[in-house]
C-alpha cells in the first residue's frame, strides 16, 4: 500500500498494489477507523486528529481562499472526523513543501 499524491509519505490518495499493478480504493463506506487503519499500516501514526474547524462549506468556485466562502462559524459543527473533507488535485503550481 502507499499514499500517493500528498505532502509527504503518510498523506495522499489510498493506492493498493494488486496483481502487479496499483489501483486505488473507493470510498464506499469508507470511515476513520479504515483510514486509521491504513495509517498504521504504514507507520503514519492515526487519522482524523486536531479539531475540526469548518462545517458547511458552500463555495462558488471564484473564491481565493476556502475561509471566503460560505460556511458556519469557526468551530462550530456537527461533524466527525469519519466526515474529513479530501482533495486530490490535477496538479499543483508550487513544490508540497511551501503548504
Amino acid at each position: 500500500m502507499r499514499l500517493v499524491n500528498g505532502g509527504d509519505r503518510c498523506q495522499g490518495r489510498v493506492e493498493v498494489l494488486y496483481r502487479g499493478s496499483w489501483g486505488t480504493v473507493c470510498d464506499d463506506s469508507w470511515d476513520i477507523t479504515d483510514a486509521s487503519v491504513v495509517c498504521r499500516q504504514l507507520g503514519c501514526g492515526w487519522a482524523g486528529s486536531g479539531p475540526i474547524v469548518l462545517d458547511e462549506v458552500g463555495c462558488s468556485g471564484y473564491e481565493t481562499y476556502l475561509w471566503s466562502c460560505s460556511h458556519n462559524p469557526w468551530n462550530t459543527h456537527n461533524c466527525g472526523h469519519s466526515e474529513d473533507a479530501s482533495v486530490i488535485c490535477s496538479g499543483c503550481k508550487f513544490p508540497s513543501e511551501f503548504f
